[in-house]
Order: C-alpha cells, then structure tokens, then sequence
C-alpha cells in the first residue's frame, strides 16, 4: 500500500494559510490589497479585539456577480494571470489566488458583493474552508468581507497571537502603509467602533505622506527624485536629525507595492552613509518604479520579498537619490555656478612646520622617498595633528597652538575635492568661514555668529571629519602625503588578529600606512601619512584590525577601509578639552567648507548645531 497521498483540499488551505496569514494584518493587508486591485476609491476595515474577534473590509470596487464570487474561493483562482508571460510580468498586487481560500479555512467568513450593473447582489458563508450558504442579497456596489474569529479551528496558531494593542499596532501599520502608496483613496481604520484613523482622499502625494508620518515631519522632509536606466526613484527623506531607534519610519514601495525589501533598504542606508549614528534610523518614504519584466514579485507567499533583474543598478540609483537629497538639504550646499571660482585651500590649522623646513621637528620621522607609482602633494610632510590632550587638560594654549608658524602652508589637499568623474558640486559657499567666531567653550565646542543665529560646532567631530575626507581623497588620488620612520615600530599580535593585518595591509598602503609582515604574528610599521601623528602607533594598528575583526573581513572592502579610515580619523583628530587659537579655530573653519558632508563626522554625529534668532528670543519670551 502506497504510503504517498494527495492531502485534502481543506488541510491543504490550513497549511497554505501558515505562509499567507501570519496574524491579524496578514488578514488585513490580503483583503485591502484585493479592494485596491477592483479599483476601489474608498475601503473601510472595521476590527474587534485586534483581528481575534472580526476583521472587517468594505470597499466600493467593481465587485463580482455569483459565479465569480464561488470561484475566488478556489484556490488558484485568479482574474489576473492566465499565461507564463503574464506571471514574469505583474501589474496587480495579488496574483496567486491563494489568499481567500487560505483565509477561509481557518475562520467563519462571509463575503457580499454586487456589481454595479446588477440588480442584487451575492452573500456566502463559509466556515473553516466548507461552504455553508449562498444566497443572493441586497448590497451597495463593492464588496465586503467579514473574517470572524480567526483561527478558531487551529488553536495551536491562535495561541502564538500577541495582544490585542499589539495587533492593533501591526494593522495600524499596515493600513498607513498602503495609504501612502494610495493617497487617492480613502482609508478609515475602526477598532471596537471606535474611528482610529480617517485618511481622507489626497491630492498632493506629500500631504497623505505627512498625514502618515505626522505633522512634525513636515519641514524636515526633503524630495527625492532620479531617474535611473534600472528604475525610477521619488519620495521624500528626513533630514539626519530625524531619525528613529527602528526601522518603522522606513517605507519603501516598488510599483505601488509595499516591500520590505533588504536591497532597498541597503541603498537608503548607504546613502545616509555619515550622517546617522549606529544603532540610529531614518524616515523615509521612497518609490521606485521598475519595468514590470525586471522584478519577480513572486518570491515569497506575503509577498513582502522581491527580486530585481538589474540589482546593484536599482540599488545605486537609490542610493546616489538619497545622498544627493540629503547633501541639498544641508545648509552648507549652493548648487554649483559657473561664475564662482573656488577659494584656494585653507591653511592647515595643525602643522607645525612650513614646507620650507628640510627637516623635521619630530627627530623620528623622515620624508618617504617617492617613486613612479606614488607622487606625494607635499614632499616634506608635516604633523599636522596635535598628540591628544589629557581629558582634564585647561591650558589655555595647547602644544599645538604655541608651534603653529605665522604662514603655515596649504593642506595635503582641500577636503571636499572629488576626482573629475564624480558627481560634486564645482563651488560650495562659504558657510564657516564666514561665520564670527565668539569663542571656544569648555575647550570643546567653538561658539560663533551667523546672520540669522547662534552656532556652535564641536571641535573634534570637525576635526574628525576634515582628516577622514582628506585621508580618502588621497586614497583615491593614489598620491598619500607620508612620512617614513626613522626607527619603525614593531606590533606583535595574535594569529587571528595576524591573519586580518596582513591581508589589510596592501590596501592600507593606499593611505600611506606602510605594514611588512616581520616573522610570525609580528610587523613592521615603517611610514605613516603625514595626517596622523607618530604617537601610539601600536595602538592605532590595533584598533584598525579589531575593527576588521568586529565588521568581519567579507563585509566588503570599501566598507572595512572606510571603517578604517574612521578609525585613523578619530584618533588622530584634536579632542575635547583642548584649548585652541583663534587662528587655527579660523583655518578650521575654511577647511571644513571644503568638505563634502560638513555637517556630521565619518560616525555620524552632528558637527554643528544651530540656534536662531526667534528661537532664542522665544526661550526668552521676548516674543510670543
């Protein structure tokens, strides 16, 4: 006897709906889309105890007369696809023709419908997947449908539901984010019968987007637009200092479908690449329009999964958007002007010797010899870095400021110039430099004066950011600053950490960070870039592979040598506590024009902050 059988239809429907019904908005999210699909202009969900007692969805679509109200309770039965073509290329957001069926086999559902040129409409009842009653009814035009006591017959599901806020929450998430792809149409979401929320019809997309996202967001938004050869990308992203301690603010849409895709979400990420901390998230609403033939929405049975044909293509298009968005967005930007020319580089706030001297104050560095491959802008480099300050440190003039020269020379390069091929603008104005400096407080934050505020910027976070880009610069360029070693320094490490520094040094090379390996887990430091000083050099390799070791090795290259470059830019930067002149605080200020994200350092914080004038006057109740 065979011990291989053909399932029964209606368990079958119970274990298609452990794919297609998660919980109460899986329910939710099947029905409206379907309301969508019939070209509804208004859908109303009414829930009970967060989906436990009844979901409700009534919408005024072109319904459906009896026969085909019968057949969408098959599985498999669908209007939307009939051929291989058409399922490579989906336009509706349902398709499969599973999900009636899978919710009808693990409730009581009733569904209504009418067509709008029929006389009466059809009811059918059905429970646990069985039909139990068809008969015709008086109805509106549309339909609706009622799924009552949801996984009533297969309680071992029932018991995994959370509690009823918690329901509450997903289908209050779900709604808003279908609202937003459909700002046309009218959403009301009522719980117990209570109004939760009435999206009314919109006309402009960005009012149904602030009536999602809420009223405070409305002047931190800013549009999103590029037009890639793999998709097409609009919306809206939160400047950096709005940002959530989770993804809920993310809302990605590929042709108006609601996605939860990780190509996606990569892309926005890279693209706030700077300018958020880790563990902070940004609020975003992007769509993407791609060529139906180019992405298979047919990966997962929720639907939420995608795959795109053209994928780093899509991805980069949504990423150059969102930086481009974001750097228009920073006060600092000026679109670029063919009759400004840009200001020569400003003089390095930290070196200590002019490029006149033939040697150096520091007796154990010396100038790296040059070769064909390798042409260094300044051919005796300089320590430009002060050694970092103890944190209790009040001098008011620290090493630094005692031995900068009264003409000190250019930097290794102005931060902010990009290689010819990229996308930059040709001048930014002059946002620092023309700012009046008041002072320095706490030897920390540089206190100074704009038409329209108060500004203060925190010293080393500059700092940080104007070695980081200059370091990066140079990489690209292929032509580091260095100084080599009079006596090279020696690290001994542990095979782990052996193996990740010697597969990294080839390309910290790049940065003039020359590393030989010296026997066993033991190597030799010989040249460092004239950017960062010579003090615990030991230390400094360190942090670098453990840094390695924390991203892990496969991350991918630019994203370890960027974490790298972090690394060498906060240890190098001056630190807080650290009493500076005012020439070198006015140097750092031309500087940081320079720089291409001038508003956060590498790890995302904030550099500056910004108090105008009315704000002040209304703390001080000078206005009402």
């Amino acid at each position: 006897m065979s011990t291989i059988r053909i399932l029964p239809e209606i368990l079958s429907n119970k274990i298609a709906a452990g794919e297609v019904v998660e919980r109460p908005a899986s329910v939710v999210k099947e029905l409206v889309e379907n309301a969508i699909d019939a070209g509804s202009t208004r859908i109303i969900v009414e829930v009970q105890q967060g989906g436990r007692k009844l979901i409700r969805v009534s919408d005024n679509g072109q319904g459906m007369d009896r026969d085909d109200a019968l057949l969408c309770l098959e599985r498999y039965a669908t209007s939307k696809i009939a051929s291989d073509p058409d399922l490579f290329s989906i336009r509706t957001l349902g398709f499969r023709g599973e999900a009636l069926p899978s919710i009808a086999a693990v409730s009581r559902f009733t569904i209504i419908t009418r067509k709008s040129d029929a006389d009466v409409g059809t009811r059918i009842d059905v429970a646990g997947g069985q039909i139990k009653k068809v008969t015709d009814i008086g109805a509106p035009a549309g339909t609706l449908i009622e799924v009552a006591s949801l996984f009533y017959n297969t309680p071992a599901r029932r018991k995994f539901l959370k509690s009823i806020n918690t329901e509450m929450g997903h289908i209050a998430d779900t709604i808003a984010s279908m609202a937003l792809c459909r700002p046309r149409v009218q959403f009301r979401l009522i719980h117990n019968q209570r109004v939760v929320k009435d999206w009314a019809p919109a006309t402009d997309p960005l009012d149904r987007a602030i009536d999602v996202l809420g009223a405070s967001v409305k002047k931190e938004l800013q549009p999103v637009t590029r037009a890639g050869d793999a998709a097409k990308v609009s919306g809206w992203v939160a400047v950096p200092r709005l940002n959530r301690s989770t993804a809920r603010g993310i809302y990605l849409f590929v042709n108006g479908r609601w996605v939860k895709d990780r190509v996606i979400q990569h892309a926005l990420f890279a693209g706030y690449s700077g300018r958020l901390m880790k563990g902070q998230y940004p609020v975003a609403v992007l769509f993407l329009e791609v060529a139906f033939d180019q992405v298979d929405v047919n990966v997962h049975p929720t639907k939420h999964e995608i795959r795109f044909v053209r994928q780093r293509q899509v991805h980069d298009t949504v990423r150059d958007a969102v930086s481009e968005a974001l750097r228009q967005s920073d006060p600092t930007y000026r679109q670029p002007a063919e009759s400004r020319v840009a200001k020569p580089p400003a003089p390095d706030p930290f070196q200590r010797v002019s490029e006149s001297h033939a040697v150096y104050t520091e007796p154990r560095v010396v100038a790296r010899p040059t070769d064909n491959s390798r042409t260094p802008r300044h051919q005796t480099p300089v320590d430009n870095v002060a050694p970092a300050q103890n944190s209790d440190h009040r001098s008011s003039e620290s090493p630094t400021a005692s031995s900068i020269t009264a003409d000190p020379p250019p930097p290794v390069r102005p931060p902010g110039t990009r290689r010819p091929n990229a996308q930059a603008p040709l001048w930014k104005k002059r946002f620092f430099a023309d700012l009046t400096v008041i002072g320095q407080y706490h030897g920390t934050y540089i206190i100074c004066e704009s038409d329209d505020g108060l500004i203060l910027i925190d010293q080393h976070a500059a700092h940080e950011r104007i070695v980081f880009e200059s370091l990066k610069h140079q990489a690209e360029t292929r032509a580091p600053a260095v100084q080599r070693l009079l006596l090279p320094e020696t690290i001994d490490l542990g095979f782990q950490e052996a193996q990740i520094l010697e597969t990294l040094a080839p390309e910290l090379d790049r940065y003039g960070l020359e590393i030989e390996p010296f026997g066993g887990n033991t190597f030799v430091v010989k040249s460092m870039p004239t950017l960062l000083h010579s003090g615990d050099i030991p230390a400094l390799i360190t942090q670098l592979v453990e840094k390695t070791a924390e991203i892990g090795i496969h991350a991918g290259l630019e994203k370890i040598l960027d974490e790298c470059l972090m690394v060498m830019a906060c240890h190098n930067a001056i630190r807080a506590h650290q009493r500076l002149g005012e020439a070198q605080i006015k140097a750092m200020l031309e500087q940081l024009d320079g720089c291409d994200n001038p508003s956060h350092c590498p790890h995302g914080r904030p550099i500056w902050l910004r108090w105008r004038v009315a704000d002040l006057e209304k703390q001080f109740q000078r206005i009402v």
